[in-house]
């Protein structure tokens, strides 16, 4: 197979990419081991069964312990990629060089007070990794507590979990992971020497609560399989093997978490699975507390907790609230038969948060597609929302350490607009524009226009879109587009700002979000409509979205090249069995594209959690069915496919490397012609990729170059 793209369509007409027949890279070709079963009277065939290797349980931990014959056939993949692409190696460098021009590399967060310090991260010109820092209120007198340079000096992958101080300010929890298998190790460090002790705690989430007296924390220990699944208690000095077992989840579907209260007296832990939640709160004020159950799970019923004097506010959707409510119950009983309205359920009005002060209560929520705050005075009882010009923009709220306070804090943005960090005064009703997301290379939001679209899905509803082009580009038509989703666990896709799309923006594309079933972008509903046996809903949506960019005028057939990730990289594999004639390339970032095999295997890290989202095909003939129809791996067919560029994580333990590998493998070796198909495993990393702020821009402008030389742009 060449790599010649079909841009007959192409406007304006550009050649392909090809190489001279005597030149042409030569894929890596993987052998074939096929491995039969029998499921619900279906034979299943796996021909490439054996990329998954059977020790991946310590190649999360150790890279090194991959084997061989998988090592080198990864090793294979990288060079053939490598290969394809060094046509558009120049085209990177620019790209690389355009994306770090828009980072003001010696950035620093707006500083968060607590008590007699400000406490803030900022970055040094050159630097990769964040460092902690904080400094006397009203002083700039700067003392470092955590520099992630100096710790990444040497590792191939650094990601800093949490660096959370102690209530007396005088010591700093912090904790890393050094492979990317998110297996973090939490060490405490003396503010006053710098030292630190030699506590260390392994296999965590790499979240900490410290007790008031700050002499031991909380934490979620995470097992060998990659499941949060106890709550211990650690106190300094002491043998971490000795650590006090506070609470633990032995069903391998729910997950556990843990936070301070924003009033600063308890630890919340929260258990949960795709469906219910259930909450315990433990006292910080006392040595020996022992967790105390808020409400008995109940399936179906979610509720998260915040706490303020002698009672209880939690967001739900019990009782029908399907997009939420929030309710109040008495601290000493807050069972859910004492469960009091505060906020009512209105359907259309999706309650995303909740923020809980002293004397006031925040809510973000989402309605027709937009957000909004709403602040309410505990005294008054008045409501009033923060107002907005934009047509289309989003929004963030975000919690400091300071519980007595009429400050909130939130972040506002648009496709077009960048970051802007603003300090409202909740008495007041007064704004202060904190921090302006700085561009240094420029950037003038008029040059840009964003738009808001409706396309009619297979089933009538209306799939919503959001736009980003040039104002000198709008009406053009038939330009090259880059179409981004998701689709899954509930999660939206916000319209917010991204500087890292203007390099694609500026040279001509149009930058489309769609925002399709299986996100909350509509209301919980649009969640539910995208899930279990309605899933293929959230790959008609993105189809119908794609068609109706081309009815609309703003592009055509071979001039999109689609994008999505994680969940988001089943909905390109699905994409691209459905419907490949429609794109000139398919970018699929940690992409679940073997559905089928990894919900059948409940000793993987995430199968059992997965059943409620996609349904349990080991139990549920008809949900074996359902997956079987759309799984990526398992209906790639002897047709032609476009360019698809795959990328993977080996330390990854939420979409596991093989999952890619076997993909590509696959298509390879079935398709009737098109491609080429290409996969990039970064094999100093895991799901979110690289862990440096410059590293992880390289992978963007991979795949930036890759979408251009799909369309011809290279």
């Amino acid at each position: 197979m060449t790599a010649h793209l079909d841009l007959a369509e192409a406007a304006p007409r550009a050649e392909a990419v090809s190489f001279p027949a005597s030149r042409e890279p030569l894929p890596p070709v993987a052998a074939r081991r096929p491995r039969h079963r029998v499921v619900h009277g279906t034979e299943l065939v796996d021909p490439y069964a054996w990329l998954r290797a059977d020790n991946w349980q310590e190649v999360l931990r150790d890279p090194s312990a991959l084997p061989a014959d998988i090592a080198a056939y990864l090793r294979a993949e990288n060079a053939y990629t490598d290969a394809v692409l060094a046509p558009t190696r120049d085209l990177q460098s620019r790209l690389l060089k355009e994306l770090r021009g828009r980072i003001k590399e010696d950035d620093r967060q707006v500083p968060w007070p607590d008590g007699a310090f400000d406490y803030y991260t900022r970055y040094r010109e050159g630097g990769q990794h964040p460092i902690i820092c904080r400094w006397p209120r009203g002083s700039s007198s700067e003392q470092i507590l955590l520099d992630g340079d100096a710790l990444g000096q040497g590792q191939p992958f650094l990601d800093i979990g949490c660096a959370e101080h102690s209530p007396d300010h005088a010591l700093l929890a912090w904790s890393t992971d050094t492979r990317g298998s998110e297996f973090f190790t939490i060490r405490v460090r003396d503010l006053s020497s710098g030292r630190d002790f030699a506590d260390e705690v392994v296999n965590s989430d790499g979240h900490v609560v410290w007790s008031a007296d700050a002499r031991g924390f909380y934490y979620v220990h995470v097992d060998e399989n990659h499941r949060p699944d106890q709550v211990f208690r650690h106190r300094l000095g002491t043998d971490p093997a000795e650590d006090e077992l506070i609470l633990e989840e032995l069903d391998p579907a729910w997950f556990i978490h843990i936070h301070r209260s924003l009033s600063g007296r308890f630890a919340i832990v929260s258990m949960h699975d795709h469906n219910s939640a259930e909450c315990h709160l433990i006292e910080l004020n006392e040595p020996q507390a022992k967790a105390r159950l808020v409400a008995a799970r109940e399936p179906g019923v979610r509720y998260d907790v915040a706490h303020r004097g002698d009672w209880l506010y939690m967001r739900t959707n019990a009782d029908g609230a399907e997009d939420f409510k929030i309710v109040r119950a008495p601290l000493v009983d807050p069972i859910r038969a004492n469960w009091q309205d505060e906020v009512r359920h209105r359907r259309g009005r999706f309650i995303i948060a909740g923020g809980l002060y002293q004397d006031y209560s925040v809510r973000l929520e989402r309605e027709d597609g937009l957000p909004r705050i709403v602040v309410r005075d505990e005294q008054t009882r008045e409501e009033h929302a923060i107002g907005f010009e934009e047509e289309a923009y989003s929004l963030d709220i975000h919690s400091g350490y300071e519980f007595d306070t009429s400050i909130l804090r939130f972040t506002y943005s648009s496709m077009t607009t960048p970051a802007e960090v603003y300090d409202y005064d909740m008495r007041t009703r007064m704004r202060v524009l904190r921090k302006r997301q700085e561009i240094p290379s420029g950037h003038d939001p008029a040059r840009y226009v964003t738009r808001r679209l409706m396309a009619p899905a297979q089933d009538g509803e209306l799939v919503p879109i959001s736009l980003l082009c040039r104002a000198d580009l709008v009406h053009k038509g038939r330009m090259p587009l880059l179409l981004q989703g998701y689709g899954a666990y509930g999660s939206a896709m916000p319209a917010s700002f991204n500087a890292n799309r203007l390099s694609l923006v500026d040279r001509g594309f149009v930058y489309a979000l769609a925002h399709i079933r299986g996100g909350t972008d509509k209301g919980w509903h649009w969640y539910e409509e995208g899930k279990l046996d309605k899933k293929p809903n959230t790959f008609s949506d993105f189809i119908a979205a794609a068609h109706h960019l081309i009815t609309e005028g703003w592009t055509t057939r071979k001039r999109i090249v689609a994008q999505g990730g994680s969940a988001g990289g089943l909905l390109m594999g699905a994409v691209a069995n459905l419907a490949p004639e429609l794109f000139a390339g398919i970018i699929a970032d940690v992409p679940f594209v073997d559905v089928i095999n990894t919900i059948l295997d409940d000793t993987l890290p995430l199968t059992p959690p997965e059943w409620l989202e996609w349904g349990n095909p080991i139990k549920d003939a008809q949900a074996f069915k359902t997956m079987l129809s759309y799984s990526p791996y398992d209906n790639v067919a002897s047709k032609v496919y476009p360019p698809i560029l795959a990328l993977g994580g080996l330390t990854d333990p939420r979409v596991t490397y093989w999952e890619p590998a076997k993909w590509v493998a696959k298509l390879r070796a079935t398709m009737a012609g098109g491609g080429p198909i290409l996969l990039k495993t970064n094999t100093d990393a895991g799901h979110a990729g690289a862990s440096g702020r410059f590293s992880r821009l390289e992978q963007t402008a991979l795949q930036q170059a890759f979408a251009l030389w799909c369309v011809g742009m290279a």
